[in-house]
């Protein structure tokens, strides 16, 4: 498991904050986002409608159902499975490095969304390279020749170099 790292944890309570425009319940970062709450309040944030009913408070078992109405939104907003956390990562915190990567991971995948202008956190996600070319263009490329690929390569061949290549000397 992961090592805790403080830094990542605020920059999380921050961004969420940010995106909120609310300031966040105090206490430690597991406790804020344990009860899903933070976590319904902010995909339903970042996509509208996502989770439409949640429980605000009561008692542990349907307050899980909140993370678990997370988890599901945020897939289906595309957060890859692999950067999702499990459950109990959080409720019971068994492993909040994975939960701090996974709002990381929501963090960037809100960037393919062209509808969300929120706060941004993390690293810039890689956009698709898109170019151009006119028709002429993949003409040329397509049926120009290119170097050795046509014409002479100068009297060199596939045959090997003078007449040691095949012969094996025992």
């Amino acid at each position: 498991m992961a090592p805790r790292k403080p830094e990542q944890e605020q920059e999380v309570l921050q961004w969420i904050e940010e995106v909120l425009e609310e300031p966040l319940p105090k206490g430690d970062y597991e406790e804020v986002l344990k009860n899903g709450v933070v976590l319904c309040k902010l995909i339903n944030k970042i996509s509208p409608g996502a989770i439409p009913k949640f429980k605000q408070s009561g008692p542990a078992f349907l307050l899980m159902e909140n993370v678990q109405a997370f988890l599901a939104a945020i897939k289906k907003y595309g957060v890859p499975d692999e950067e999702v956390f499990q459950t109990p990562d959080l409720f019971e915190a068994r492993n909040i490095p994975q939960v701090t990567l996974c709002i990381y991971a929501l963090a960037r995948t809100t960037q393919k969304h062209p509808e969300y202008n929120g706060p941004k956190m993390g690293p810039k996600m890689a956009t698709k390279n898109e170019r151009n070319f006119t028709e002429e263009q993949i003409k040329q490329g397509r049926d120009g020749q290119i170097g050795l690929q046509a014409g002479s390569n100068k009297g060199a061949s596939q045959a090997g170099h003078g007449g040691f290549a095949n012969t094996r000397h025992m």
